[in-house]
Order: C-alpha cells, then sequence, then structure tokens
C-alpha cells in the first residue's frame, strides 16, 4: 500500500493547515510534506503515523487501496 498524496492534500485543507503547520503537528519538514503531497516521497511507516496523528484520522485513511 501507497500513501495517497491528494488525500493527506485534502485533509490538511479541510483543517485549514498550511504545509508548515502540518509539519510541525507531525515533527517532520516542511519539504517532506511538500514531497508526499506531490507524490514525490516515499514515505516510511513512522512518517504515516506522525502525519494521520497530526490530522486526527487512522493511517490506514491516508493509504491508497489497491483493488486486486
Amino acid at each position: 500500500m501507497k500513501i495517497d498524496p491528494e488525500k493527506v492534500k485534502r485533509l490538511r485543507e479541510e483543517r485549514v493547515l498550511s504545509q508548515r503547520d502540518l509539519a510541525k503537528r507531525a515533527r517532520i519538514s516542511q519539504g517532506t510534506v511538500w514531497r508526499i503531497e506531490n507524490g514525490f516521497a516515499e514515505v516510511h511507516p513512522r512518517t504515516i503515523r506522525r502525519l494521520a496523528a497530526a490530522l486526527g484520522v487512522e493511517p490506514g485513511e491516508l493509504m491508497i487501496r489497491e483493488v486486486r
């Protein structure tokens, strides 16, 4: 499973957070948030958990569901 960049951005915007605000809450760099939202980053599970906590969702909600 991979992180869904569009979902991360949508959730961030729904919470009226800038990339900098989300980065601070998740204790990651703003550049990492930008790369994730633009699909340029392989995301470590710890980063996914931090983003999920900062956005108030479960980590699985940030993932792309692959259909078999």
